[in-house]
């Protein structure tokens, strides 16, 4: 296992749609046990294999939830269902969310409460997860990774704005920039 470096925003990979995964091999399960090692490493919740620099459909996340139960593995070529966005006012603190590509930020963001994930394990084999909360977040954030929709891209007014000033203010936004876990500042 070795951590990789995470890729920060303006990389093209992180803005193109993910490429199917058919190859179940060991090259896919040591970038597996990359993907973890980075991810727990950086610290995060959640990495997509466009993250690390590889265009493929996968995404590791690793969440312990309220009720103490860990929710850690890999989902590789998912779908994802969605319930419908609440009505209610963002809640600025509560829907916060962060990105290893936008390193250092937080805005709020209105995600789903609930979702089904669909996607198949490191030998292939089809498994469903109906997340709830926090888990459910997670899975539409990795989720958009694949689609090459990073967080930033879906915030409302003024958070939109305040994270563009971000992106641009730390020289972000264009090909080449990534960060080290463990070894660099994410901030920078």
């Amino acid at each position: 296992m070795a951590v990789r470096p995470i890729s920060i925003t303006g990389e093209p990979v992180l803005h193109e749609r993910a490429t199917e995964i058919t190859e179940f091999d060991d090259a896919l399960r040591t970038l597996v046990a990359d993907m973890f090692e980075t991810m727990d490493t950086a610290p995060g919740v959640g990495l997509a294999g466009p993250q690390v620099g590889v265009g493929l459909r996968l995404f590791v996340y690793s969440f312990v939830d309220d009720d103490d139960r860990t929710w850690r593995g890999v989902a590789i070529n998912p779908t994802l269902w969605q319930s419908p966005l609440s009505i209610e006012p963002l809640d600025d603190d509560g829907e916060s969310e962060g990105c290893l590509s936008i390193p250092g930020e937080r805005f709020p963001l209105r995600r789903a409460d609930d979702v089904l994930l669909r996607a198949v394990d490191l030998h292939g084999e089809p498994f469903e997860i109906e997340a709830h909360g926090w888990l459910a977040r997670i899975f539409q954030h990795e989720y958009d990774h694949l689609d090459g929709v990073l967080y930033a891209d879906r915030l409302e007014h003024p958070f939109g704005k305040v994270v563009a000033k971000t992106i641009r203010k730390s020289s972000w936004g264009v090909p080449g920039k990534t960060w080290m876990p463990g070894v660099d500042h994410p901030e920078g």
